[in-house]
């Protein structure tokens, strides 16, 4: 069951949770002529989505979720992009957290609003800078700015079950356009985390040993294949269906993902998250991750486990202006678990 806690602003979050994403806490403006109100802060932005999801002490977003461990194995092809160590220190230790979207800890598994599924990885070499990546199940982000993103938060704790037609959420989605899309186009719920691919929807500069960069956005792609719930096989799941899953999965063999690097053509747009670039793009493999164990004492490591999407080593570098604020908020929400 849900939480008690702020059951009405609950609800409405579980009625409009797949406008929203894994991979953040806040975002940042990147086009200020869009905006006629101050850029809200990294707290403000926190705030906005405590607005729609309530203040659980527990992260943000993506409250719901199982770490796991395991290695990454870089590929040679790695290297011709980025001098960042973590692609030439031979199999590196990570750990990794699936988990389904909003600020609620108890959403059920069994429900498309829980979508979509986010993957966030912390690299850990024994020698050298680490890095963090979070990413989500889809492939784009509901809009540009964040002060958009703010204004969808309060859009969505503006628009309960009782609020009078048309709600601020209607109202918003119908200036905005691609963050409907992002809620009418979500996959149905997925057999399991290990059969989903998942996206990271900012932008990063490659840059070699040489100085040529490149831009990149990260894909991973589940070598299990991608396999979701049809109608039918749906309604035989329970609520903790997929953390109950990924935990026999894991015991049975390692969960394995091709990591990706999508390469950016001339024209692609590097600073606005809501566009997605071809799949006609080049894609480099960047390696591969073998999870093989899951975290023994989850309340603790969730507890103090902090992905920071700017976390990155020399050889890499942020590319898109949302990534700075979502590297400042997350410390915020962090906060609010301790």
């Amino acid at each position: 069951m849900i939480a008690s806690t702020s059951m009405s602003r609950t609800n409405r979050a579980i009625s409009v949770a797949a406008l929203m994403t894994i991979a953040v806490a806040a975002v940042i403006p990147s086009v200020q002529a869009q905006d006629t109100a101050p850029p809200q802060s990294p707290a403000q932005l926190v705030d906005s989505l405590h607005s729609a999801f309530g203040d659980h002490h527990s992260r943000a977003v993506h409250a719901k979720g199982t770490l796991l461990e395991g290695h990454f194995t870089p590929s040679p092809q790695a290297r011709t992009l980025t001098m960042a160590g973590v692609f030439s220190a031979g199999a590196v230790p990570v750990t990794v957290r699936f988990s389904d979207f909003t600020g609620i800890p108890e959403i059920p598994d069994n429900i498309n609003d829980a979508n979509p599924r986010g993957l966030a990885i912390k690299l850990r070499p024994a020698t050298g800078a680490g890095m963090d990546v979070v990413t989500h199940s889809f492939n784009g982000f509901p809009v540009a700015t964040g002060d958009q993103f703010g204004e969808l938060m309060h859009a969505i704790g503006d628009s309960g079950p009782d609020a009078k037609k048309p709600t601020a959420l209607d109202a918003f989605l119908a200036s905005h356009p691609i963050a409907k899309t992002f809620l009418t186009t979500q996959k149905p719920p997925p057999v399991s985390y290990a059969t989903l691919s998942y996206f990271g929807v900012n932008s990063f500069k490659f840059t070699d040993a040489a100085g040529k960069s490149k831009f990149v956005r990260y894909r991973f792609v589940p070598v299990a294949g991608i396999h979701v719930l049809s109608d039918a096989e749906l309604k035989t799941k329970g609520p903790d269906y997929l953390q109950q899953e990924i935990r026999s999965r894991v015991k049975a063999g390692p969960i394995a993902f091709d990591w990706y690097a999508q390469i950016a053509a001339p024209g692609d747009v590097i600073d606005d998250p809501s566009v997605a670039w071809s799949e006609s793009r080049k894609q480099i493999k960047l390696g591969t991750f073998s999870i093989d164990q899951v975290v023994a004492d989850q309340k603790e490591a969730d507890h103090s486990t902090l992905f920071l999407p700017g976390n990155v080593p020399d050889g890499i570098a942020p590319a898109d202006p949302m990534i700075a604020i979502r590297h400042a908020a997350y410390p915020i929400s962090f906060g609010h678990r301790q």
